[in-house]
């Protein structure tokens, strides 16, 4: 999820700052401070508005173990992109189902939505929470997406997208389709119908096509704004109308390699997007 109101953003870290009773500046309102073992409820019960009042930053995310993992991912990630690692921190207690990446440059991962991605897809939709979360930064380092809509719905699936690109890459997860699509499921499962809500993210159905067509992007090497082209070239053009448009000719600068790939595909991506494909037939593509 995109944070996307700076001015609640700066308000929230004020109010942060003075509930806390360390004097020190809370680690996420400085996005390159290193959490510290001793940072707990006791010492700042207050994130932001995003998260419940009881909610707060501590070291670790379920036990060690996933900390260890979520961390390594988080580097993995920005290798993928070619960014430097974002900051990531950790919510705990109640009210934490969720993960954000904000404006100002880190992500908060909340221990709820972790245990609920963790049981329902296992580590890897853990991970794919998390590069979405990140392709929320390469949109604000970026000024992407470059297609604008009146809800949320490019943004978000843009970052389904990169999502699906990073669960692609032989230096990302790697992971075939097989174990990738029982992950994705999870997060199809919380879309929306909401259609006309500014923070519409798209139906499930929308948000599974556009992790796939990430994830058979990521089959070539893209910088992030030739993903973000790409990517709505074809969804734009050829996911969302329904139909196999054979009367656009391809922009001399998409590879014609990669064209006619994803033009195989298209057929598929086209019912994953329209819900033809059931849950059942999505896991078991190729």
């Amino acid at each position: 999820m995109k944070n996307l109101k700076p001015f609640i953003l700066a308000t929230a870290a004020a109010i942060l700052m003075v509930s806390c009773s360390d004097n020190d500046t809370n680690p996420v309102d400085n996005p390159n401070a290193k959490l510290f073992d001793t940072h707990s409820h006791e010492v700042c019960s207050y994130i932001d508005g995003n998260w419940g009042q009881n909610a707060y930053i501590g070291s670790t995310i379920v036990n060690q173990s996933e900390t260890n993992f979520l961390n390594n991912q988080n580097v993995k990630i920005a290798d993928v992109f070619n960014i430097n690692t974002v900051p990531l921190y950790f919510a705990k207690g109640s009210g934490t189902a969720n993960a954000i990446s904000y404006g100002a440059g880190y992500v908060i991962f909340g221990e709820e939505l972790y245990n609920m991605a963790l049981s329902q897809g296992g580590r890897i939709s853990c991970a794919m929470v998390q590069a979405h979360e990140v392709g929320h930064q390469l949109q604000y380092q970026n000024s992407l997406p470059s297609r604008s809509e009146s809800t949320a719905r490019a943004t978000e699936l843009e970052a389904d997208g990169f999502a699906g690109y990073y669960i692609k890459k032989p230096n990302g997860y790697n992971a075939t389709w097989t174990q990738a699509a029982p992950a994705y499921n999870f997060a199809a499962s919380i879309g929306d119908y909401n259609t006309t809500s500014p923070g519409h993210h798209g139906t499930p159905a929308q948000r599974r096509s556009a992790f796939r067509l990430g994830y058979l992007l990521g089959d070539y090497d893209l910088t992030v704004s030739s993903f973000d082209y790409n990517f709505f070239y074809y969804y734009d053009n050829y996911v969302l109308p329904g139909a196999l448009r054979q009367d656009l000719k391809k922009p001399d600068d998409i590879d014609e390699s990669l064209h006619k790939f994803i033009l195989s595909k298209m057929e598929e991506l086209r019912k994953i997007n329209s819900g033809e494909i059931s849950k059942e037939e999505f896991e078991n593509l190729k």
